[in-house]
């Protein structure tokens, strides 16, 4: 009978976890610290289940067995050399054929193997409860402020202090705005996202308050999880400030660059309705020039700051410079170490 086991987040910290989906699967989500070493093909799985539905499930895995047979040792191999000696957990998408044969394979040829209970889809269930019934037992510390004044930047610095961070912008591959992805692509499924914040999370130490970034409910085309948004419009809410000259400057660190030039036409063209004609013709003028000192000074001030905080509902507990990163990790320190345990207000962007 073949050897299971519940999910528990320890067995990502001691186990070799292997995933014997298809690295189209792999590649939407699979458990954190997962090894692909598939069963089957992405198209070897259409295959069979195309068989399942029209000719019934005995003739899918007499199917299976022809298809996969040869390959039995070469994934034992394989297995065996990410295992180097660890426990192996062996899943699929919800625990059926595909990790029972692999586990069965596994245990025959001398090497112990435990399959996952549900599967993959057990570990997506424990995911989703987790945000949609969110609890910290820290403080959650938001930042906001107008673009350009460097709340992730002022992030890594704390992180780099020693304080518990989470990149939610890093983590969604975008930073947030319509400019959001020139430089960087956001391929990363909603699913994926999801589970890199859960794993994030888990990996914080207890007890230390936790710092981000304020967001929308959405980062480009992924959505905040659950009831997360909830919780950060509940946290510690920082206003974050810096001059616009300062804010200038760091934008054109960020986006500065000329192999940048036709993402930025392409991010500027779609909120043209947004900033009007002649406005945008102002602007794709500077872009033609490589102007990019009153390109960055006209998009702030025409565009983001007309359009992000525009009103706001709450009031913030800290107004926190952040013309010097270090001055500001300081000061922030400080009121937090006076401050907790804080009464928090709520807020909305």
């Amino acid at each position: 009978m073949t050897a299971t086991v519940e999910f528990d987040p320890s067995l990502l910290d001691t186990r070799c976890i292997v995933d014997v989906r298809t690295p189209l699967e792999y590649a939407e989500d699979r458990l954190p610290g997962a090894v692909n070493v598939p069963l089957l093909t992405n198209e070897e799985r259409v295959e069979i289940g195309t068989l399942h539905k029209q000719e019934g499930p005995l003739r899918a895995r007499r199917r299976g067995l022809e298809l996969t047979a040869a390959r039995f040792p070469a994934i034992v191999e394989e297995i065996a050399a990410h295992a180097a000696g660890r426990e192996i957990v062996i899943y699929c998408w919800r625990g059926g054929l595909r990790s029972r044969t692999v586990t069965d394979i596994l245990d025959l040829t001398g090497f112990p193997a435990v399959q996952l209970k549900g599967g993959y889809r057990a570990f997506r269930n424990i995911v989703a409860a987790f945000f949609n019934d969110f609890i910290t037992p820290v403080p959650l510390v938001v930042l906001h402020g107008m673009t350009g004044t460097g709340k992730t930047t002022f992030l890594k610095e704390l992180e780099e202090r020693g304080s518990s961070v989470i990149d939610l912008e890093g983590l969604a591959q975008h930073r947030g705005s319509a400019f959001g992805e020139v430089g960087i692509s956001q391929d990363i499924p909603q699913k994926r996202f999801e589970t890199l914040l859960w794993e994030a999370f888990r990996r914080l130490p207890p007890g230390n308050p936790v710092f981000l970034e304020g967001e929308s409910r959405r980062i480009g085309d992924i959505f905040l999880p659950g009831n997360l948004y909830d919780r950060m419009q509940d946290g510690i809410l920082v206003w974050c400030e810096a001059s616009l000259e300062t804010r200038v400057r760091r934008l054109m660190d960020d986006y500065g660059r000329e192999e940048y030039r036709d993402e930025l036409r392409s991010a500027l063209n779609r909120i043209i309705k947004r900033l009007g004609g002649e406005k945008h013709r102002e602007l794709n003028g500077y872009l033609d020039e490589w102007l990019m000192e009153p390109f960055m000074r006209e998009l702030m001030t025409s565009y983001y700051d007309r359009l992000y905080y525009k009103t706001r509902s709450w009031t913030e507990h800290l107004r926190l410079s952040l013309e010097d990163y270090g001055e500001a990790a300081g000061e922030l320190e400080r009121f937090l170490a006076s401050a907790l345990p804080y009464p928090c207000g709520k807020a909305s962007s």
